[in-house]
């Protein structure tokens, strides 16, 4: 019985690392880590990493070149973001010493209400598609914010390459031909189609320019330039104005008004993004930073406490033992976002239970090592007798929501060691699929991503922010800057950083091998579009997971997707070295591109 007992455990030693992937840090990857010393770039479009750093190799910081890069993201990844974009950054402010969130999400029009839905639109939001589905743009203001309270160049100088982008043009990829040869909605709106298909369908190769949206850019410098002798600030907050007051405010609320769309000049006069104090924890001696509000980035920290009670290292990477436990600790995380997460001007969220160690090891106890959960289990971690309500969960099995969307990226740290990760979308593929008249903007289509049943956290109320996906991570280690790193995709963001940063700490890979290890996916928890469709039990990995860990986690119940070897990532990172170096990354699944100096 000895022997046989040695035998069975030799057994079980070698199936488990016959299940593990190679986690070798010397392992090579489809694409060289891009090093340097002075500042780094990267994000989801080569132009937009240029722009950037073209700001910063003129003087700029990287709250110059954050805007410099985003205004570029806007012309050249025009399905994922724009100028309408909403958008949450994280920065770290090296000359104060602190971590900084700004929340550019949109707010609902006065006219948005629950009741209007019912009585209007058959209780349904239209899901990415229309004026309805809309959200006021937020990016102008972030970009305000970032060039008012941090920058150092006027909007005219970081603006300049993206003005030169929309004017003159630049050559569209096969993915950006594609994406407006075959985007059915699109088609539905003239104003759109004069825009990006004023004749045949463009081909890889094409001259695309938006010359509509350049002149916008340009009123926005001309305001600037009408101000700047009452100074900088003044300037660019004419700038700012004219945007959300003047007359580009003014044509965009008539064109709603004249379309069917809820906005109203008010809506646009009254909006104000918001700096904020972010929410983090220590996970394993690195200090993880999320924003606050009316973001799904929380969860990754809830995830993470519960994940830290693990030996993933020991697991192996991604073995079933370790992607199973993750899987399901990222279930627990998205039912406490389902229950919990919102808009902080209008609700509470209990941030010190939800984050706290103890509250961890309770929910720790809900991990099955054998069973993937087919249930929405969200948490309690306020006592009994406190005084805010037990919130209710809806699950909604029927119908059909997209959990990935449509989203664009961007990170910088600068030579004295300011970090920004700028997360701008316009949720999915061309947004609302409107041109606003003579713009060139088209809006986000966030407002898909409210609930229509009151007392939820993500109810729709008038002037409400709605729950986003959008959300990126930044991370210290002993008070000093080490990573940020955010991906485009919808609900699937917070895994996606998650295994980023876990990569790199627990599994010890340098930033490229992080973005590119194979990767695996959830959708059993409500999607944020409507109709919020939850898809118990599955789960995806791309198909470089081994066969045998995949039978494995099937054999445990959860419902395995197999998608493509490199399908589950947009991911873009930097890591700040002890010595000082910065290694930059970008992910070969997209079109993205990181650069060091």
């Amino acid at each position: 019985m000895r022997h046989s007992l040695v035998a069975a455990a030799l057994v079980l030693v070698f199936t488990a690392g016959a299940f593990a992937q190679d986690d070798d840090s010397s392992s090579p990857t489809m694409r060289p880590v891009i090093r340097g010393r002075q500042a780094a770039v990267t994000s989801m479009k080569p132009e937009a990493t240029e722009a950037a750093r073209r700001i910063l190799q003129a003087g700029g910081n990287a709250f110059d070149a954050a805007v410099a890069g985003q205004a570029a993201l806007a012309v050249t990844d025009f399905p994922s973001n724009g100028v309408g974009s909403d958008a949450l950054i994280l920065l770290y402010d090296a000359k104060a010493k602190r971590v900084v969130s700004i929340n550019a999400e949109p707010r609902a029009p006065k006219l948005a209400t629950i009741e209007w839905y019912q009585k209007n639109n058959g209780a349904k939001l239209p899901n990415s598609d229309g004026l309805l589905a809309g959200g006021i743009p937020g990016v102008v203001d972030a970009w305000y914010l970032l060039l008012d309270n941090w920058g150092t160049m006027t909007l005219e100088q970081v603006l300049q390459p993206a003005i030169q982008l929309a004017e003159e043009g630049f050559p569209l990829s096969e993915k950006l031909a594609r994406g407006i040869a075959n985007t059915k909605k699109i088609r539905q709106y003239p104003s759109t189609m004069r825009v990006y298909m004023p004749g045949a369908a463009p081909k890889a190769g094409d001259i695309f320019k938006n010359v509509d949206l350049a002149r916008t850019l340009r009123k926005l410098v001309e305001a600037e330039k009408g101000a700047a002798s009452k100074g900088r600030k003044a300037a660019l907050k004419a700038a700012r104005d004219r945007f959300y007051k003047g007359d580009i405010a003014r044509e965009m609320a008539k064109f709603s008004e004249d379309n069917g769309g809820l906005f109203r000049y008010e809506d646009f006069a009254e909006y104000t993004a918001k700096i904020e104090t972010p929410v983090s924890v220590d996970y394993r001696g690195y200090q993880v930073y999320k924003n606050p509000s009316a973001s799904q980035g929380p969860a990754e920290l809830i995830a993470l406490n519960l994940l830290e009670g693990y030996d993933v290292k020991k697991m192996g990477l991604n073995s079933p033992d370790y992607i199973h436990t993750s899987i399901e600790a990222i279930k627990l995380a998205m039912a406490d976002r389902e229950k919990f997460m919102g808009d902080m001007d209008f609700i509470k969220i209990p941030y010190d239970a939800l984050l706290s160690k103890d509250y961890a090891r309770e929910r720790r106890k809900l991990i099955a090592p054998q069973q993937a959960s087919l249930e929405l289990r969200p948490g309690s971690p306020l006592p009994k007798t406190s005084d805010q309500a037990e919130r209710q969960v809806h699950v909604n099995l029927e119908g059909e929501s997209d959990h990935e969307g449509d989203t664009s990226y961007l990170a910088l740290v600068d030579k004295d060691r300011n970090m920004v990760s700028f997360e701008p979308s316009l949720h999915s593929g061309f947004g609302t699929g409107v041109v606003m008249g003579t713009t060139g903007i088209i809006f986000n289509c966030r407002g898909d991503y409210y609930s229509l049943i009151p007392g939820e956290p993500n109810a729709l109320e008038p002037g409400k922010r709605p729950r986003s996906t959008l959300q990126s991570t930044l991370v210290m280690k002993d008070g000093q800057p080490f990573m940020i790193t955010g991906s485009p995709g919808g609900d699937d963001q917070v895994m996606r950083t998650i295994q980023t940063l876990m990569n790199v700490v627990d599994f010890g890979m340098n930033v490229q091998q992080a973005i590119e290890a194979p990767r695996w996916s959830t959708r059993s928890f409500p999607a944020s579009p409507f109709p919020h469709t939850m898809y118990p039990g599955e789960s995806s990995v791309e198909s470089r997971v081994p066969e045998a860990t995949r039978q494995v986690l099937i054999a445990r119940g959860h419902k395995i997707r197999v998608t493509g070897p490199w399908t589950q990532g947009s991911n873009g990172a930097i890591v700040v070295g002890a010595n000082g170096v910065l290694s930059a990354g970008a992910d070969p699944r997209v079109e993205a591109y990181a650069w060091a100096w």
